[in-house]
């Protein structure tokens, strides 16, 4: 019978009798609590318009470093697999992910139906597409009709829900892939920490 993968294996240490866990198995419950306290405001402070930019990537890569460390405290042996590492990133990127586009959202509709600034994010769409993108495409040498045919599909409704749902799709994404690198970060230096103390 194989081991259930989603269940912590555990193993009697040879030379000390003490029980030892697999270092390939993630107990869940324990990893999504802490993913959870870490992943959701990083989430928030990541989203799509939020200042922090580019540096909202590499603190959704510390947060999932940081849910692996804290699972780690107190566990033996006191290191887990590059696998697992990689598997509490992409747990901790997935909530992470959900909580920036969530906030995004929730932001974006605030501002446009509570607060009224839906005439300042129109005319930047219609600037951007109006007058920027149709300046580099003419450059690049994109046919007249074709790049006609484009701006009139972008300005539309249809169109500005569309490119916003690939961006923040495109957001989400980009927080997994740095959630699940910061994961297998913390894995890596978990293990050679557990090596550097033998």
């Amino acid at each position: 019978m194989f081991p259930d993968r989603g269940t912590t294996e555990l193993v009697l240490a040879a030379d000390s009798g003490e029980v030892l866990r697999d270092a390939s198995c993630v107990e869940w419950r324990s990893a999504l609590r802490i993913a959870l306290l870490l992943a959701i405001p990083t989430g928030i402070f990541c989203n799509m318009l939020s200042p922090l930019g580019i540096l909202g990537a590499i603190l959704m890569a510390l947060a999932a470093n940081w849910v692996v460390m804290f699972y780690m405290r107190g566990r033996q042996p006191a290191w887990i697999t590059m696998g697992a590492g990689a598997r509490i990133g992409l747990v901790t990127g997935l909530l992470g992910g959900a909580a920036a586009a969530t906030t995004t959202g929730v932001i974006l509709f605030c501002s446009r139906f509570w607060f009224h600034q839906g005439k300042f994010f129109d005319d930047l769409w219609q600037n951007l597409v109006g007058q920027q993108l149709v300046q580099q495409w003419t450059a690049m040498g994109i046919d007249a009709e074709k790049i006609a045919e484009t701006r009139a599909i972008l300005l539309s409704s249809e169109g500005r829900a569309g490119w916003l749902l690939a961006t923040v799709s495109l957001l989400m994404m980009f927080l997994l892939l740095f959630a699940v690198l910061g994961g297998v970060i913390g894995a890596r230096v978990s293990a050679r920490a557990h090596r550097s103390r033998l």
